[in-house]
C-alpha cells in the first residue's frame, strides 16, 4: 500500500512567519499545503482571505489544497483560484447547488473536491461523484484547531472508499480533524489516501516537522 499523501494544515503554523513556514513544510517531506478558510459565519473562526494565499503562494511548488468554509461559498471560487489554490473544497451546506459550485471550480481549473462534516451523510455525493477530484472527512467538527479525532469517522471512511470504488472514482480520500500518528494507520486501513494534520506536523517546531510527517507516511 502507498504512502498517504500529508497535507499539513497551516491553520497550526506560526502566521507571523507563513512564508518560512510553507518552505519548512516543503522540505521536510509535505505532498500538499492545506488552507482553511473559515468566514465566523459559517463555522465559528476567522481566519486566511485571498490575499493571504497569494501572498504565500511564491514560497513553494507544493499543491495549494484550498477548504473553503465560508458561506456563500461561490462567490469566492474565482478569488481563491487566482490566489493559486490548485484544490477547491466545498460543503454541500455552503451554497444552493453543489452540482453547479462543482462545475465551476472545474471551469476554473483547478481540482475539486466536497467536504463532509461529522453530521452530513455520505450519500450526498452520489449525484455529484462524477464531478469530485477529493473527497474530504471531517473527523472533528470544523472551526478550530486542536480537537480530538471521533472514532466513529473510521467507519464513515469505510464507506466513503466503498462508494468511491464502485463508482469507479479515482478521487483521493482525505481526513482531516485530530490526525495523529496513533489514529493515522487506522485512517489508511480505512480507506484514506491522503491526511490532513495540524498540531501534529507543527508539534516541537520547525526541527521537527520532517519526523513529524515521516510518522504519518508510515501509517
Amino acid at each position: 500500500m502507498a504512502a498517504p499523501l500529508i497535507c499539513p494544515s497551516i491553520l497550526a503554523s506560526d502566521f507571523a512567519r507563513l512564508g518560512e513556514e510553507v518552505r519548512a513544510l516543503e522540505t521536510a517531506g509535505a505532498d500538499w499545503i492545506h488552507v482553511d478558510v473559515m468566514d465566523g459565519h459559517f463555522v465559528p473562526n476567522l481566519t486566511m482571505g485571498p490575499d493571504i494565499v497569494k501572498a504565500i503562494r511564491p514560497h513553494s511548488a507544493l499543491p495549494f489544497d484550498v477548504h473553503l468554509m465560508v458561506a456563500p461559498v461561490d462567490p469566492w471560487l474565482e478569488a481563491y483560484r487566482d490566489a493559486g489554490a490548485d484544490i477547491l473544497t466545498v460543503h454541500p451546506e455552503s451554497g444552493p447547488h453543489l452540482h453547479r459550485t462543482l462545475g465551476r471550480i472545474r471551469q476554473l481549473g483547478a481540482k475539486a473536491g466536497v467536504v463532509l462534516n461529522p453530521g452530513t451523510p455520505l450519500n450526498v455525493l452520489e449525484e455529484v461523484v462524477d464531478l469530485v477530484d477529493l473527497v474530504l472527512l471531517m473527523s472533528v467538527n470544523p472551526g478550530f484547531g486542536g480537537q480530538s479525532f471521533i472514532p466513529s469517522s473510521l467507519r464513515k471512511i469505510e464507506r466513503a472508499r466503498a462508494l468511491l470504488d464502485a463508482a469507479g472514482s479515482k478521487a483521493h480520500l482525505q481526513v482531516d480533524g485530530g490526525v495523529t500518528a496513533a489514529n493515522a494507520a487506522a485512517c489508511v486501513a480505512a480507506g484514506a489516501d491522503a491526511l490532513v494534520a495540524g498540531s501534529f506536523v507543527f508539534k516541537g517546531g520547525a526541527d521537527a516537522y520532517a519526523a513529524n510527517i515521516r510518522a504519518l507516511k508510515a501509517a
